[in-house]
């Protein structure tokens, strides 16, 4: 069981330990004196501080244009999900010292689909990928039952660090012997933790429609000069004023929405009353049996005109002035079964565009004759679907802003 495959009451118990990580709880001492929102702002400036961290080192790092925003998400998941010194020179490495975690996780992600469909005999036939896979799976399940091991002990000696992972694991302890989830439950959540961090590809995403809509970078650059002036880094207190640059975050993830389906069952009879498609006039009714289930259609929810005047355009002042938690944006669902990392994606993807679009400016590389806008047809149209919807390798550059 973990937090997406659990429904009805099972899946107040699922988030219960991990919103902790998320959303920490009042527990006992001094932390008593703090109110709830003291507390969350405290683990999402940690996420802040982070991504400066990461940002300053990636700069430093001979060759650093040529890594990607995976490869960010991971760090940051690294650092303040799961406590791990990472760098970008120094992924962190199994216990004997075998296939970097980092390497790991990128093969699972690029082969879970293949792994979900294949009889597990096949990876051990001569096929160099699905042994590849097979091979990742163990050094991410050896990986993982070692740092539940490890956190058991933390968290047993008292242990106060403040990263997600050992804060799940501390709460996971702390539930009753009836709700406990066993390693395996406890593992599974973490990899959905994981692997629900979409911001990586939506950074990505965000990052090619500013190169190829150089008037909207330009007008989000204003922005961040105003709230930063040309040197001073972004403090957590900034994020709200840069509501621009999440604005553009926002509109990539709407338009390459990383979850692309979700599926939810009915836990009891309900009938659904929905409209009738664009152009008819009113509504009509369907009824739905206890345990249907049903798939919503993100991409169409992001696309539909009804919602979204010019679906089709990138257009982040649609999003302007927005409170950065407001349920109109629905990308990450809403209701009780929403992202658990949203705050945590769009803190990580605010400061991080904050800093690379007031240092660089962001280009496509065309091809010979190539407009910007074939540029734009031939890449951000070409996506793939797996585990979640991402955009397909695309290039671009940056170039060094002149100091204002």
């Amino acid at each position: 069981m973990n937090i997406v495959s659990a429904e009805g009451g099972i899946v107040a118990n699922a988030q219960a330990y991990c919103r902790p990580s998320i959303w920490p709880r009042v527990v006992r001492g001094f932390l008593l004196e703090l109110r709830f929102d003291q507390l969350t702002s405290l683990r999402y400036k940690l996420v802040w501080d982070k991504t400066i961290e990461i940002y300053r080192d990636m700069i430093q790092v001979e060759g650093w244009k040529d890594k990607n925003s995976v490869e960010l998400a991971f760090l940051l998941i690294s650092t303040c999900g799961f406590g791990f010194p990472a760098t970008w020179d120094t992924p962190p490495r199994a216990a004997d010292g075998g296939m970097p975690i980092q390497e790991a996780l990128k093969i699972f992600a690029e082969t879970i689909l293949i792994s979900a469909i294949t009889p597990s005999w096949l990876s051990y036939l001569p096929i160099p990928r699905l042994r590849e896979a097979r091979v990742a799976r163990e050094r991410l399940r050896e990986f993982m039952q070692e740092q539940v091991a490890q956190r058991k002990a933390l968290v047993a000696a008292g242990d106060t660090r403040a990263d997600a992972f050992t804060i799940m694991v501390k709460s996971n302890q702390d539930e009753s012997s009836k709700y406990q989830l066993d390693d395996g439950e406890l593992i599974g959540n973490v990899f959905i933790f994981m692997f629900a961090e979409t911001t990586a590809n939506s950074l990505a995403v965000t990052i090619g429609y500013m190169s190829i809509n150089q008037d909207i970078q330009n007008e989000v650059v204003e922005q961040i000069m105003s709230v930063l002036g040309p040197d001073r880094d972004p403090e957590y207190d900034d994020y709200l004023k840069l509501d621009k640059v999440l604005a553009t975050f926002y509109e990539a993830t709407r338009m390459i929405p990383a979850g692309h389906a979700f599926i939810r069952a009915a836990t009891e009879d309900t009938v659904l009353t929905v409209q009738n498609p664009v152009g008819e006039e009113g509504t009509k009714t369907i009824p739905i049996p206890k345990g249907t289930e049903i798939v919503l259609d993100m991409i169409g929810i992001q696309y539909n005109p009804r919602y979204f005047e010019d679906p089709e355009t990138y257009k982040p002042s649609r999003w302007y002035g927005l409170p950065a938690d407001s349920e109109q944006f629905t990308a990450f669902s809403v209701g009780p079964r929403a992202c658990l990392g949203r705050r945590f994606a769009t803190v990580e993807a605010t400061c991080f565009l904050a800093l690379l679009l007031r240092d660089w400016q962001v280009l496509p590389v065309l091809r010979a004759g190539e407009t910007k806008e074939a540029w734009g047809a031939r890449v951000m149209n070409n996506v793939r679907v797996g585990i979640t919807m991402t955009a397909a390798d695309f290039p671009v550059k940056l170039v060094r802003r002149r100091p204002v």
